[in-house]
């Protein structure tokens, strides 16, 4: 069993934002997510679903083509495939926790690392591709 804490893990980066990973199986992946204000995970679409709840702060999850704005105790869930990514809104941070299954492989997170170099939320061209 895994037992911790938002508290516990909490780590903020002023580069970008910070993923602790939790848990990982062959099937899940858990992480908290703790973004500074304005910071993303970029636009990417892996082969897996994802569950991401807001524990605090306030932002946008963009799911295909539609944002949609969260907030404390807020759900989203975006089923693998689709285009998905994650951005507090200025002014404040965002906490939350993203459950993957499976697990994202390497090659799928290319594109998340490309727009964090670029820092684009959004990419296009061929970055943008699975």
């Amino acid at each position: 069993m895994v037992a911790t804490s938002f508290d516990a893990e909490r780590e903020y980066d002023d580069d970008q934002f910070s993923a602790r990973s939790v848990f990982r199986s062959d099937r899940m992946k858990v992480v908290l997510g703790y973004f500074e204000p304005g910071q993303f995970i970029p636009v990417h679409a892996p082969d897996s679903d994802v569950a991401i709840t807001v524990r605090e702060g306030r932002g946008v999850v963009r799911e295909s083509d539609e944002d949609h704005a969260v907030r404390p105790g807020d759900v989203v869930v975006v089923p693998a495939g689709e285009e998905r990514g994650v951005r507090a809104d200025d002014g404040e941070r965002l906490e939350a926790t993203l459950v993957t299954a499976p697990p994202p492989t390497d090659a799928e997170h290319d594109p998340v690392r490309e727009g964090l170099r670029k820092g684009e939320f959004e990419l296009r061209g061929p970055e943008r591709t699975k």
